[in-house]
């Protein structure tokens, strides 16, 4: 499953790029606003293009992909190489005990 969804992954963000680089950008419709513009039942940046919709639609799929990667490898099993270790016992020293005729204090 994780070999088809870093597939689907890699493919999703190529034609992402591809998509964006295919769109005008704001800029090119300067010239519309001194010499009208044939897209004025719209407005000045006119209908949804359908490069608008499908960046939109492959955004959506790219997010979902990156979501899902992150689940699959995030509950990956954790190795240490602390695992093979041996540790070693602790060696407890015993605290000094007083005797009963020692109170601590001096007379």
């Amino acid at each position: 499953m994780k070999p088809v969804l870093i597939i689907i992954h890699v493919f999703v963000c190529i034609v992402l790029i591809c998509i964006v680089l295919f769109q005008r950008g704001k800029g090119a419709d300067m010239g519309a606003v001194f010499g009208g513009s044939s897209q004025a039942i719209f407005g000045s940046r006119g209908a949804t293009t359908l490069l608008h919709k499908l960046t939109t639609i492959i955004a959506i799929v790219f997010m979902l992909t990156s979501l899902g990667l992150s689940i699959f490898f995030g509950r990956a099993p954790s190795s240490s190489v602390m695992e093979d270790v041996k540790v070693p016992p602790v060696e407890q020293k015993a605290a000094p005990t007083q005797s009963k005729g020692e109170s601590g204090t001096k007379k």
